[in-house]
């Protein structure tokens, strides 16, 4: 995985007294639904981890309420175009902020992939962990206990959530997809089991800022892109898009099947955006 740095960060946004208000309100509101929401995962996840073990029949149900409610609370305007598939598979999206966390659990029970660093970050990483996100290492000598996991869940009726770019962006591009993650969907026969639905997470930023906005990537502060967030008066709007599901054995290899995904993702992203896409 790599950090994507070939932009410099959009302008700091002042913050007025307004603003200053706004963090503190949607602040607490955010942390209140999002934590009670995390303690009553946990209280169901005593009963449910020793009666369906791997299975989660209930707590993401818990998951999507609480993002549903997160965009209430942050005034950003939430839309879906399309339907999550049904079959057994795995989701492939861009990815753009911090934001998509709650943007794509919003939309349907998925278990994210991420890197292992994630785990030890205050807040994200402690929501990433209750709710089931796989951790992975950058160390090439754990691609083959790394690809057992995937197994593992796949097979256990999980939907796992990849961002084959590696990065986070600025919203405006789709970098081009790394297949080594792909190579997880051909072993022990899952090719002709699964399919993979590609998603275009689509941020519209509101008038007057720049169209980067809701973009966190680099070396960008969390804290101080999520007090940006929270300030802004009028917000912008966030859509999903999901594009028709695709058989693993339909393409011959990870790399023709990687490029399919990230054609679709970035044509999405492409007609969605129009003149602001960067190519």
């Amino acid at each position: 995985m790599t950090t994507w740095r070939a932009e410099l960060p959009p302008d700091r946004l002042r913050i007025g007294p307004v603003g200053f208000v706004l963090i503190v309100l949607r602040g607490l509101a955010l942390g209140l639904v999002t934590y009670g929401g995390l303690a009553v995962l946990l209280l169901c996840r005593l009963a449910e981890r020793p009666l369906c073990g791997l299975d989660r029949p209930f707590t993401p149900y818990i998951t999507r309420a609480v993002c549903r409610v997160a965009f209430v609370i942050l005034g950003i305007r939430y839309s879906v175009r399309g339907r999550p598939m049904h079959h057994v598979g795995a989701v492939v999206a861009n990815h753009s902020s911090w934001l998509d966390i709650f943007v794509l659990n919003a939309s349907q029970s998925v278990y994210f992939v991420s890197k292992d660093e994630v785990a030890r970050w205050p807040f994200i990483g402690w929501l990433a962990r209750a709710t089931g996100t796989a951790f992975i290492a950058r160390d090439p000598r754990e691609a083959k206990t790394q690809q057992d996991l995937f197994e593992t869940r796949i097979r256990a009726g999980h939907k796992m959530l990849f961002f084959p770019e590696g990065t986070s962006t600025d919203g405006l591009r789709v970098l081009p997809f790394k297949s080594t993650l792909f190579a997880a969907f051909y072993s022990h026969g899952l090719e002709h089991v699964m399919e993979i639905q590609p998603v275009t997470v689509v941020y519209r930023a509101p008038e007057g800022v720049t169209p980067r906005f809701y973009g966190w990537w680099g070396d960008m502060d969390f804290g101080s892109h999520l007090a940006k967030v929270l300030a802004l008066g009028r917000q912008g709007s966030v859509e999903v898009i999901f594009h028709a599901p695709v058989g693993v054995d339909d393409f011959a290899s990870r790399k023709d099947l990687a490029r399919h995904c990230e054609e679709a993702v970035r044509g999405g992203l492409r007609e969605a955006l129009g003149d602001e896409f960067v190519e």
